[in-house]
């Protein structure tokens, strides 16, 4: 079931994503060679709660930490460790949600570890942009369908791939709500899009196969090749007026 939210439930969705936003650029401001993810992890927790909020993954069907921090073809839930320490060239995918006043936002971003390869900064910024591609389709009377191709064709116009096991989804006072929203698609398909949506769009884009597999830790989710991945995203709110990012730091 979608839920349409209105505009004071929207009001609260900015502040929960204002505050996750922030926690998202604290821990980007982190990543250092030297540095370990578990200590980019206590960062945000720190700051979250420090706000009054929650961590919206910590205890989430058992995740054990507030971020999920994918370094490499590591592609999304990598969980935080003591013994995984950054080094020079490494690109980080940050995912961070927080809970607010009954509500979550949800974000990532992928940041670059000290100098990166020309080939990881591409792949960085293709995702990144796909990002943005996606929100311009985020319009009323468009479909999900419209989200997913914008995206799909711009990183695979640049020889990237999409995954395909991992979707978008709708945010509010659920993390994880309807309508599933992929990175790949056909335009004017899917579900249409009404004012009062809200939904995560996050592309996760690999520089090889667009296949994945699960560790053993089951959660960890790496690319098949071993290939690097970049994963970007953004809480949006369909409204007349056209798309509205939510988890902004100000």
């Amino acid at each position: 079931m979608i839920v349409l939210k209105t505009s004071r439930e929207l009001s609260k969705m900015r502040e929960a994503g204002r505050i996750s936003s922030r926690a998202l650029r604290l821990a980007g401001e982190a990543v250092e060679p030297g540095v370990t993810t578990a200590e980019i992890d206590r960062l945000v927790r720190q700051y979250i709660e420090k706000e009054g909020a929650t961590p919206s993954f910590l205890g989430y069907g058992g995740f054990p930490a507030s971020a999920c921090i994918s370094v490499n073809n590591q592609v999304i839930h990598g969980i935080p460790s003591k013994k995984h320490v950054l080094k020079e060239g490494d690109i980080v995918s940050i995912d961070i949600g927080a809970y607010y006043n009954g509500y979550h936002g949800d974000n990532a971003w992928t940041f670059p570890c000290g100098e990166i390869s020309k080939e990881a900064q591409a792949l960085l910024d293709a995702t990144r942009e796909s990002l943005f591609e996606g929100i311009k389709m985020a319009k009323a009377g468009n479909r999900i369908g419209d989200i997913a191709s914008a995206v799909q064709q711009y990183v695979e116009a640049r020889n990237y791939s999409v995954v395909r096991d991992f979707v978008g989804h709708g945010v509010g006072a659920k993390l994880h709500e309807d309508p599933s929203v992929p990175n790949f698609g056909t335009p004017g398909r899917g579900v249409r899009l009404l004012p009062g949506m809200t939904i995560a769009i996050e592309p996760m884009i690999n520089a090889g196969t667009h296949e994945v597999r699960v560790l053993e830790d089951q959660w960890t989710t790496v690319t098949a090749d071993g290939k690097i991945s970049a994963h970007f995203e953004h809480t949006i709110a369909i409204t007349p007026e056209g798309p509205q990012i939510l988890t902004l730091p100000d």
